[in-house]
C-alpha cells in the first residue's frame, strides 16, 4: 500500500474496497470521517491512519492533534476500480463483474447497493 503525504495533495484518492496508508506530520488525537458509509479510518499508530474506501463518493477526513489543532482536513474521493471490471445493465438491474481473469460477480457494499437503488428510482 502506498502512503499518502499530507503536504503534497489536495484530496486523498482511494479505490473502493481497498486501503491506503495516510502518514501524519504530527500525532493525532481525534479522527473524524464525514460519511463513514464512503470511507473508514483506522488508527495504526499516533502518526499513521489506514483509510479504507467503503462506497463510492466524496467525503472528508479531519484529524486533530491533542490541542485541537487540525493535522489533516482533506477531501476523500472514493472511486470504483474500473480496470478489469464490466457492468451489465438490464433495465433497472445493474450487475458488476470483476474480470481478473475470469468474470465473476463483484462484491457490493451496502452503500453501493443503496446508491444504485436510489439512482434507479429517480430515472
Amino acid at each position: 500500500m502506498p502512503a499518502v503525504s499530507m503536504a503534497d495533495s489536495s484530496s486523498i484518492r482511494v479505490v473502493m474496497n481497498q486501503a491506503k496508508i495516510v502518514k501524519l506530520a504530527r500525532p493525532a488525537d481525534t479522527i473524524v470521517v464525514g460519511n463513514p458509509e464512503i470511507a473508514d479510518a483506522a488508527v495504526q499508530d499516533a502518526q499513521t491512519i489506514v483509510l479504507t474506501g467503503k462506497g463510492f463518493g466524496v467525503t472528508n477526513l479531519v484529524v486533530l492533534d491533542i490541542d485541537g489543532l487540525p493535522v489533516v482536513d482533506e477531501q476523500v474521493v472514493v472511486s470504483r476500480q474500473t480496470v478489469d471490471s464490466v457492468r451489465i445493465y438490464r433495465r433497472s438491474n445493474v450487475q458488476t463483474l470483476s474480470c481478473t481473469p475470469f468474470c465473476e460477480s463483484a462484491y457490493k457494499t451496502d452503500a453501493e447497493r443503496l446508491s444504485e437503488t436510489e439512482l434507479n428510482a429517480s430515472q
